[in-house]
């Protein structure tokens, strides 16, 4: 199964709402170059609307990893938007909870963008 991912823009953060589940088929590569067009047009403050995604398996997890390591080396930053309890769960196990910073509310993670100093 593919992904879906819609783009949006608010307040110069590019909004990703993923549809589908994250795996390591077609719908890692489709995160992937989505994410690298987005820095390639110097988009960097990038948040992944993960509300719609029902499962994230260890390819779509690598990607996710990925992709915020292409973004942060870009001088951006990645973060995350409506994780599942299920998704949380998989973040606290493999310690990623520590490297994405994650939020509940688009309104939040639009204004934590506030802090950070474009590039």
């Amino acid at each position: 199964m593919s992904i879906k991912i819609d783009e949006r823009h608010i307040d110069g953060i590019t909004v990703l709402d993923v549809v589908g589940k994250l795996t390591i088929d077609e719908a890692a590569e489709h995160l992937r170059d989505k994410i690298n067009s987005l820095i390639a047009q110097k988009e960097t403050r990038i948040v992944l609307n993960l509300q719609h995604v029902p499962y994230i398996d260890s390819g779509g997890l690598g990607e996710m990893i990925a992709s915020f390591g292409s973004v942060t080396r870009a001088g951006g930053k990645m973060k995350l938007l409506n994780v599942s309890a299920r998704n949380h769960d998989l973040l606290s196990i493999t310690r990623l909870v520590t490297v994405f910073e994650s939020f509940d509310s688009e309104a939040e993670a639009v204004r934590s963008f506030e802090k950070v100093v474009p590039a």
